[in-house]
């Protein structure tokens, strides 16, 4: 009988005290070890955040904790447990994830997004949307011609997108890849690079030459940029073109004009697939310029087959620390804008900080 199918026998018995339950799983010794982690380390970040113990009694696994508690960290074990009955490595942000899912009671929804898988990556590792916001974001892209992936760095925007982008050329809905950013330094002032033009732009493209060896391999890409069905180019290069029956990434379009990110938009061919992606708080562009994301947000949010997706530091899965950090700065940001708000007086004029009662001449 497979995982899903319910392999668990849970039962209740009495806790340490009157409202104290303990709840029994039934789970294979493989998983185990995998979802308690290395010196039970992910088991450890169950107990505090649920408030239980948790502990393997003879091949069975014990959750004791007050009734909601018990049932909830319950039931993120058996969530992670399926997981690793699909053979995936249970990792800190799919503890971390889970947790936060089983204190919203939407752990269920773990399993169903594992369900989703894009494609493979060259040496066999699935490719799988890993959050809520993930999720909405992939299936945004199958439904709409336009997708605009938004959010910090960390949430998966251009790898996702990359991997659907391979997999729709792999399935010949798309006769070719073109991915491009805008050429700009972040906030460093670089000066003349060496080498000649192809030379001079890679570095700003090397994130995107990076997810494409993983995703696809560096034989294969080679091969198929040689016969130019493979297109990595800055976003100067679009001007002039027409881009049909093309997958089409624009990354980092935070950092894009609002000129730019029009002339972009109005080279889309038919039979063609747009991803947008960009994070609004990492802008590079001079003080002063409007970024062409923002603009498109408030032009084209009402326009049919246009998605705006919105990701958060929920959908972070780079290193846990790494969502900590950008959670940090979501709170740091918010509080100096609520501050600047309060700063002002009704009708956008900046409090002086003094006595602004009638002026009296000095004698």
């Amino acid at each position: 009988m497979s995982l899903e199918e319910g392999f668990y026998r849970d039962s209740m018995e009495e806790g340490h005290s009157m409202e104290d339950i303990t709840v029994k799983l039934d789970m294979p010794a493989e998983h185990m070890q995998k979802i308690f982690g290395m010196q039970d380390a992910y088991v450890k970040k169950l107990e505090q955040d649920f408030g239980v113990s948790i502990v393997n009694r003879n091949g069975s696994v014990a959750v004791t904790g007050s009734g909601e508690m018990a049932n909830r960290a319950a039931g993120v074990l058996r969530q992670l447990a399926v997981l690793s009955g699909r053979g995936n490595e249970i990792e800190e942000q799919s503890v971390d994830y889970a947790i936060t899912m089983g204190m919203e009671e939407k752990e269920n929804v773990i399993t169903e997004i594992d369900s989703d898988c894009i494609c493979h990556t060259v040496n066999g590792k699935p490719i799988k949307p890993k959050t809520l916001g993930q999720k909405a974001y992939v299936d945004a892209i199958r439904r709409n011609m336009i997708v605009f992936g938004l959010g910090p760095a960390g949430t998966g925007k251009t790898y996702l997108a990359m991997a659907m982008a391979i997999t729709a050329f792999k399935n010949n809905e798309v006769s070719r890849i073109i991915l491009t950013r805008p050429a700009i330094e972040a906030g460093e002032k670089l000066g003349f690079l060496p080498g000649d033009l192809q030379s001079k732009v890679d570095p700003y493209l090397r994130p995107l030459y990076d997810a494409l060896y993983q995703i696809m391999g560096a034989e294969s890409f080679a091969r198929n940029m040689e016969k130019g069905l493979i297109e990595v180019a800055p976003l100067a290069y679009m001007r002039g073109r027409t881009l049909d029956n093309a997958y089409i990434i624009l990354d980092e379009a935070q950092n894009t004009t609002p000129a730019q990110m029009k002339m972009f938009l109005t080279r889309i061919g038919f039979g063609s697939k747009v991803v947008v992606t960009g994070d609004a708080s990492q802008k590079d562009l001079p003080v002063g310029t409007n970024s062409g994301l923002d603009v498109a947000a408030k032009v084209l949010g009402k326009i049919e087959d246009i998605a705006f997706c919105q990701l958060t530091s929920k959908d972070v899965v780079r290193h846990p620390l790494v969502q900590k950090i950008v959670k940090a700065y979501e709170d740091y940001e918010a509080k100096v804008n609520a501050g600047r708000s309060e700063g002002r007086r009704p009708g956008g004029r900046e409090r002086s900080g003094r006595n602004e009662g009638p002026r009296r001449r000095e004698r």
